[in-house]
């Protein structure tokens, strides 16, 4: 007998987390964690850089927020939605946009069972360029 999918432990609630929360929530693009910690700044919020990322660490596992690692290998957090699904990011202004991808969520089952593996995720991120920065 299988052990059920284990949920993340909640977030402990501070104001700083709360502060980091809710600067994500009112931005679309990704963020590092230094534009993060920036934003905060500039707003009078007293967090520490360590304390961004503690929190952006601990959200992530949560399944609050998104990650991923642009061109230049720098992990970027965004909030994301509850569904499953993945990202269209312009390379030039950061732009994003979640996207649903169905066949390659069938193709993904359908390679797993093949190969007789379970429990799959994956993750996919497309880059390129969006309608406004492609024009200049």
């Amino acid at each position: 007998m299988t052990d059920p999918p284990s949920t993340p432990p909640p977030v402990r609630q501070t104001r700083q987390r709360a502060a980091i929360a809710a600067a994500l929530a009112e931005c679309d693009e990704f963020m590092s964690a230094q534009q993060l910690h920036e934003l905060l700044r500039q707003r009078g919020n007293p967090v520490g850089l360590t304390t961004v990322y503690r929190s952006l660490q601990a959200l992530g596992e949560a399944g609050e927020v998104d990650l991923l690692v642009n061109d230049d290998g720098e992990t970027m957090y965004r909030r994301c939605s509850a569904h499953h699904h993945h990202h269209l990011v312009c390379r030039d202004c950061g732009r994003t946009i979640e996207i649903a991808g169905p066949a390659v969520e069938n193709w993904a089952d359908a390679m797993a069972a093949e190969h007789g593996f379970t429990d799959i995720s994956h993750t996919l991120e497309l880059f390129g360029r969006c309608p406004a920065c492609s024009v200049s």
